[in-house]
Parts: structure tokens; C-alpha cells; sequence
């Protein structure tokens, strides 16, 4: 069997769908999908996909396609999947899942009814260096991890102005939703922690309204009418049934040093690890000195041909998705709950 998958949205991302899924054996890109007949043709012409599309509905309703991989704005993450599952299609959905946690509960839904494969694709977890991190956590090296850290800064790396990732009616929010997101989803998966009680966030727009922070990804169209409404830096702290705590920390614009910063560090009774060097940080003697192993060969390949193989493994039944829509949907309500209580100024605490 061959899987013929059609991609919606030609942009940037969708190269490396493309790639990734053109290297399964046993898929296809089959269709393209998008406003631009410029972007369209040429992502045909690149990989050799016989069908292009105008408008994504028309794709979805083009019944020799089985499944849809969706790089949008998003906005349409949640209309346009919800297309694809009622004309039945698996979906590989680009983060973050919707606009609200309302809106993720819903495409979730109707997945679980029609029987098919839904996958946010959170490519951190692919990471080589985040699945030996993983191993070690769940060999039981680190005891209770009781406090976590996630964090990824960038110094001058807001998204081009004039796009719409950084006007809010269309990207919902700013460096949380488009960075943040994937660094709360590596923590809480190395964590495995999934029941958090309780969110307090605060979000700032400190440098974009200015236009101040821009960065090297897409083109700039500063003559645009579209609004630089979002936030360029993010901080929260969850807190977790069992009593631990993880603290994230995000943004596109900041003052410091390094341009680019990320780590997920994790902290247990019986020892610490870090993600990046991978590092495992532990107490040898009684007189409190310390050792740091660094597991060898920990090497980072191109994670989105891991993140597509599963999702086509998973279709093809022969694997389950790393990410699960009951995961993806812990990972929404927290993003909700950061805005809201940046918005309120308070505590926003889950009744169930």
C-alpha cells in the first residue's frame, strides 16, 4: 500500500514534509495545496507532485488522497482539520494544535469518531539527544524529578514583520504559541508528567511594536497592514499534582549574549540531567562531591524524517504516535492558561 498524502500550505515547512515523507518508502506526496500559485509550483516542481490545488478545500475532497499533512497559519489549524477527519483522512498537524483548548478538544474528537491517525508533530521528541535523556529518566537514574527548567531565547529572532505570526487574529500569539510550545511539550514529555493543577504566566511586548527584534526566517513586509500584536517574550510556572514545578521561559527578542539559547534541564532526588550537552549531573560521595557524565555519541539527526515515519508507521499500524492527542491536548490547555493569566494577573487553577 502506498500512502498518498497532500500537503496544504507551500511554504517553508512544507519542504521538509515533502522531503520527509518523499524518503518513506511506501508514501507519496501526491497533492499540494495553496494560495500562491508561485509557492504551489514550485513545491511541484521540486518534488514531483502531479496535482496542485488553489484552495485547500478542494484537496481535502480529492478522494485519492488518504491522509493530509497541515503547514498553515494558525487559525486554520482547526477548521481545516476537521475538513480533512470528516472526509476522512489522517492529519499531521504543524503546532501548535488550535487557537484554544476548545477548538483541540473538538479536532480530537471527531479523529477518535472517524478512527483516524491525528498527530501534532512535536519534532523536540525526536531528538536523539532527547530520547537518551528519556531513557535514563525512565531507568528511574534521576529518582523524583521535582523541579524542571525549559527554556529557549532567542536574541533577535521575532519572525519577519508583515507576516502573520506575529498578528494575533492569526497566529493566536507570539513566541509562546510558535517556540515556547515546543519546549513546554519536550519538558513534560521527559518529565512524564502530565497533570498539571495549576498555571501562573505573564507575557510580554517589549520589542516587535517597536520594530525592534527582527530575524532571519521568511520575507519582511513592513509597508503590510498587519499588526505586530503579540508577545516576544513569555515566562510561566505549572505546577503538577504531585507536587513538582516547571518553569518556561521563552523568547524571540532579548538582550544577552548568545543568539540562540535552549535547554530543557531536569531536576531529581537521586540525581540532575541536562539536555543540551546532554549531561547527568550526581552526587558520588557523602562529602557532596559530584560527578557529570556525558553519554557518549549522543548525536542530533534531522528530526522531521522521525517525526513523519511515525506518523506513517502509526497509519500503517505498525507504530503508535510519539505524540499523543491526549498529550497534545495537556500541552493546549497549558498555553490557554499562560494567556489567561497573564491577562487576569492570576493563578489559573484546572478543576479536573
Amino acid at each position: 500500500m502506498t500512502i498518498r498524502v497532500g500537503m496544504i500550505g507551500a511554504g517553508g515547512i512544507a519542504n521538509d514534509h515533502c522531503q520527509a515523507i518523499s524518503k518513506y518508502e511506501g508514501a507519496e506526496v501526491a497533492a499540494v495545496a495553496d494560495i500562491s500559485a508561485e509557492r504551489r509550483d514550485a513545491l511541484q516542481a521540486k518534488f514531483g507532485i502531479v496535482k496542485g490545488y488553489a484552495k485547500w478545500e478542494a484537496l481535502v475532497d480529492d478522494k485519492d488522497l488518504d491522509a493530509v499533512a497541515i503547514a498553515l497559519p494558525n487559525a486554520l489549524h482547526a477548521p481545516v482539520s476537521m475538513a480533512a477527519l470528516k472526509a476522512g483522512k489522517h492529519v499531521l498537524l504543524d503546532k501548535p494544535f488550535a487557537l484554544s483548548y476548545a477548538e483541540a478538544k473538538t479536532v480530537v474528537d471527531t479523529a477518535k469518531r472517524k478512527k483516524k491517525v491525528l498527530m501534532l508533530g512535536m519534532n523536540q521528541r525526536y531528538r536523539q539527544d532527547a530520547q537518551v535523556v528519556k531513557a535514563i529518566v525512565e531507568r528511574g537514574e534521576l529518582g523524583e524529578i521535582y523541579h524542571a527548567k525549559a527554556y529557549w531565547y532567542r536574541r533577535m529572532g521575532s519572525p519577519k514583520f508583515g507576516t502573520w505570526f506575529v498578528n494575533k487574529s492569526m497566529s493566536g500569539g507570539g513566541c509562546m504559541l510558535d517556540i515556547g510550545v515546543h519546549y513546554l511539550d519536550l519538558a513534560l514529555h521527559l518529565m512524564n508528567n502530565w497533570e498539571p493543577v495549576s498555571v501562573s504566566g505573564q507575557v510580554y511586548g517589549k520589542f516587535g511594536h517597536r520594530g525592534i527584534g527582527e530575524g532571519g526566517w521568511g520575507k519582511s513586509d513592513r509597508s503590510a497592514k498587519i499588526k505586530f500584536d503579540v508577545e516576544d517574550f513569555a515566562t510561566a510556572l505549572i505546577k503538577f499534582k504531585n507536587q513538582a514545578t516547571l518553569e518556561l521561559n521563552v523568547s524571540w527578542v532579548l538582550h544577552q549574549e548568545q543568539g540562540d539559547r535552549n535547554n530543557v534541564e531536569l531536576y531529581g532526588t537521586d540525581a540532575g540531567i541536562s539536555l543540551a550537552p546532554t549531561k547527568v549531573f550526581r552526587q558520588s560521595t557523602q562529602q557532596g562531591e559530584y560527578e557529570v557524565v556525558m553519554p557518549q555519541d549522543v548525536k542530533i539527526p534531522h528530526r522531521y524524517q522521525n517525526r513523519q515515519a511515525n506518523w506513517l508507521d502509526a497509519i500503517l499500524g505498525k507504530d503508535q504516535p510519539l505524540c499523543t492527542t491526549d498529550e497534545a491536548l495537556v500541552v493546549q490547555r497549558i498555553l490557554d492558561a499562560v494567556y489567561a493569566s497573564s491577562e487576569t494577573g492570576k493563578e489559573i487553577r484546572f478543576t479536573k
